[in-house]
């Protein structure tokens, strides 16, 4: 089984986990939303998709905001972990999808296993916390809901192929 740990205010963020869910078949993903959960549950889960949308200027999501300290108190080690971030690359350019990059940062620190880089091949931003050492992938697939709708299911589609094959091969 794979967890999907995601916050979301709006309601896109947790659009997208729904969507994964669907990509990677129900039977195999189980969704929790972090402010009815908390982080408890990332023990019972040995492989965790992380899904978390950016606020104003590279803001952590409210959800988020409240266990942030918390993730400091678990061992992510043997864990295989993914991410998931949504972020306006175009009214916050230069805080493009920070919170996923962040989020990334902090687990990694505390022993996580990372899958599913994304290329940043068709986004337009300045700056952001969330890119690989080459600047060449995201830590885990950008989604901008505000300004890349209508790239939102392909690049869904695609990137849960990958993982797929990622969670299946760090098995």
């Amino acid at each position: 089984m794979i967890a999907i740990i995601y916050g979301s205010t709006t309601g896109n963020t947790s659009d997208i986990a729904v969507k994964v869910q669907q990509h990677l078949g129900a039977e195999e993903i189980e969704l929790f939303d972090v402010k009815d959960v908390g982080l408890e549950i990332i023990d019972a889960f040995d492989r965790i998709i992380f899904a978390i949308p950016t606020w104003d200027y590279g803001e952590v999501q409210e959800d988020w905001e409240e266990i942030w300290d918390e993730l400091d108190n678990y061992d992510f080690t043997g864990k295989v972990t993914a991410y998931i971030g949504l972020g306006d690359q175009l009214g916050y350019a230069k805080w493009s999808v920070h919170a996923m990059g962040m989020l990334h940062d902090k687990v990694v620190a505390r022993g996580a296993t990372v899958i599913g880089h994304w290329p940043v091949d068709g986004y337009e931003f300045d700056g952001s916390l969330a890119l690989t050492a080459d600047k060449k992938h995201f830590v885990g697939l950008a989604l901008d809901e505000d300004t890349q709708r209508e790239l939102t299911d392909a690049r869904v589609t695609s990137w849960c192929e990958m993982i797929s094959a990622e969670f299946a091969a760090a098995a």
